[in-house]
């Protein structure tokens, strides 16, 4: 008698394990928590900080601690960091506000390129084919930190889009970080500088923080309309393919060799 043919054990468990972690499922995940972390926004409304203040029991440097965790954790979650950065002046001031605020972009911004690279990018990456996408796709690869340092100094691409662009690219960790550390600090200190002055709007200080606001988002436009006409020949043309010379039919040229010979 045949000896009955065994199946390997495990066999269900490995084509479940690779399916859950297949792209388009881990892709399917961070829409998940993307989507969660959105709709906890909208419930626990942390804008209300900005009315409310800081809760009494956590003061000193815990509070801009705290503070700082909940701004890297709002920023990932799509909440706009100016209204952030007001709230880090208006709660701790200048100084402690600037680093607060400086500490909790760093962290929203490194949580939100771990989720895009871990979860979204090899699904993603396949689907950048156009013109536009390649051309930036290949400017945040080959030229991570430059790219990266206009991008925060010359605000204009959303924070978390350029987020999740920059970990869907090629480009590195530590420039992508240090290039939002630095690049951030001038119009973070502008915004926490209004916000600490908030309640002296014609102050020289309030003045002098909303007009450099206002000349940075003219800058980032202009900015962002002169990229916009070199993303437009940055990428290569598709190259035309070689066509192959028609083939004759079968005789025609036996027959016209036959005939150069009669000739």
């Amino acid at each position: 008698m045949l000896d009955p043919v065994t199946r390997p054990q495990g066999g269900l468990t490995i084509r479940c394990t690779r399916a859950l972690l297949s792209p388009w499922s881990r892709l399917s995940l961070l829409v998940v928590v993307l989507a969660s972390a959105a709709t906890a926004v909208v419930l626990y409304e942390p804008q209300r900080l900005l009315s409310a203040g800081w809760p009494p029991q956590v003061d000193g440097a815990g509070a801009v601690f705290v503070f700082a965790v909940a701004y890297g954790a709002c920023t990932a979650a799509f909440v706009p960091r100016p209204i952030l950065n007001l709230a880090a002046g208006a709660l701790f001031g200048t100084q402690a506000g600037l680093v607060a605020a400086v500490a909790g972009t760093v962290l929203g911004a490194g949580i939100a390129f771990t989720l895009g690279r871990v979860l979204g990018q090899d699904a993603l990456r396949p689907l950048v084919r156009g013109r536009w996408l390649r051309a930036a796709d290949g400017q945040l690869s080959r030229h991570g930190f430059r790219s990266m340092l206009a991008i925060r100094l010359f605000p204009g691409v959303p924070f978390a889009a350029a987020n999740y662009c920059a970990a869907v690219s090629r480009m590195g960790y530590v420039p992508f970080l240090a290039a939002t550390g630095i690049g951030s600090v001038p119009n973070t200190t502008a915004y926490v500088i209004a916000g600490s002055q908030a309640s002296a709007p014609t102050s020289p200080a309030f003045l002098i923080s909303a007009g450099f606001i206002v000349v940075t988002g003219l800058g980032g436009a202009l900015v962002a309309w002169r990229k916009r006409h070199r993303l437009r020949t940055a990428a290569p043309a598709p190259v035309p393919q070689a066509v192959a010379p028609a083939r004759e039919p079968a005789g025609v040229g036996a027959g016209a060799a036959r005939d150069a010979t009669r000739a």
